[in-house]
């Protein structure tokens, strides 16, 4: 008898990410985590997994990038005592802000952050669910440093290896559960 092996945290997630082809545009193969969420024990193990290697790094602050980074950012902020700071697309901040463009896969885009999001000499570590071009990640993090913060690191759910995201922010610590 052969003894059953028991997945790992990313067979897992792998294992419940739903593929959605052409969406939000033709040609797209959108990596859908809404499955990994709804399952309650999968996303309590997600979370302290992308937890796991920044607690002890004196994290002060957590950027989640809208939308479904806000999803994942926020715990993490609540598990490593830090504040919890939202990067968002334009007009949709209510104070003054600084707003970066970049590069999608599949366009142009803009993001914005409020001006006293991440004050000096604050460590920040920016979330996201998945890297794909980097574009999103390197805007967030130069919108970091605008306002003063210190971007220690980027955790995302999964990276889109293909998508070469990692070069656009090479320079920082970046950290995936799954590529």
């Amino acid at each position: 008898m052969t003894a059953s092996r028991t997945p790992t945290l990313a067979e897992r997630i792998g294992a419940r990410l739903r593929v959605v082809p052409d969406f939000p545009s033709k040609g797209i193969m959108f990596q859908d985590v809404t499955p990994v969420l709804a399952d309650a024990e999968l996303f309590r193990d997600t979370i302290e997994a992308m937890t796991a290697p920044w607690r002890g790094q004196g994290i002060t602050h957590v950027v989640g990038i809208e939308s479904r980074g806000f999803i994942f950012a926020a715990p993490i902020a609540l598990a490593l005592g830090a504040g919890f700071v939202v990067i968002r697309k334009p007009g949709k901040l209510p104070w003054k802000r600084l707003s970066q463009e970049y590069q999608l896969e599949y366009g142009v885009d803009r993001l914005e952050i409020h001006e006293d999001a991440c004050p000096p000499r604050s460590r920040v570590l920016v979330v996201d669910d998945v890297l794909a071009t980097g574009g999103t990640a390197a805007a967030a993090c130069a919108l970091i440093e605008a306002v003063g913060g210190t971007v220690v690191g980027c955790q995302f759910l999964l990276a889109i290896g293909v998508l070469e995201g990692r070069r656009k922010i090479a320079e920082r610590t970046v950290r995936t559960l799954l590529d």
